[in-house]
């Protein structure tokens, strides 16, 4: 069930702009996986967002972003960033198998980084891109997986992904897997 949100269409005389408003997605009836919208105001987006509601039981395919440790606890050490990466990345697959798609931010903000001109991480180049992208990004995605350790950044993450309305899991197991014709 998709829905598009569209406040002067509702409410012309509210005077809103759809730009103003994003869109907010609150169970209504748990037991059957409906949902109600709520127009919030919203100042870092310049569209009114469009989200599908994925129930927990459903066999509806989602956009999980993976979201980990990338800087922290490493010292800025490039090795420990890959190896972070890695830990990431090894989540992809079992989601991919689970019938969903993974992404994970750093495969779209690296490069991105690069082409900005950073030369080290944490420069002004660096922090132009490297979290905003995935803020972006989360505005696309269903659901967030956060693993791996203490991270100030993934925690950000999940506190986006849960004012955007998206599921959050802790956990592979806690993912339902989706029976997708081959």
């Amino acid at each position: 069930m998709v829905w598009i949100y569209d406040a002067v269409r509702q409410n012309p005389s509210a005077g809103i702009r759809p730009s103003a408003l994003s869109m907010k997605w609150a169970p209504a009836d748990t037991e059957k996986g409906e949902c109600r919208k709520i127009a919030v105001h919203n100042r870092t987006s310049e569209r009114c967002a469009r989200k599908e509601f994925v129930a927990a039981d459903s066999n509806k395919s989602m956009l999980i972003l993976i979201a980990g440790p990338y800087r922290s606890g490493t010292n800025d050490d490039p090795a420990l960033m890959r190896k972070n990466v890695q830990d990431m990345e090894s989540y992809a697959l079992p989601i991919f198998r689970a019938g969903h798609t993974p992404i994970i931010g750093e495969w779209l903000a690296l490069p991105l980084v690069d082409l900005a001109g950073s030369r080290k991480v944490g420069d002004e180049a660096f922090n132009e891109v490297f979290h905003p992208i995935a803020i972006r990004l989360l505005e696309k995605c269903d659901a967030v997986l956060r693993v791996g350790g203490p991270s100030t950044g993934a925690d950000e993450m999940v506190g986006v992904g849960r004012s955007l309305g998206l599921k959050i899991y802790t956990a592979l197991a806690e993912i339902p897997k989706v029976d997708l014709p081959r």
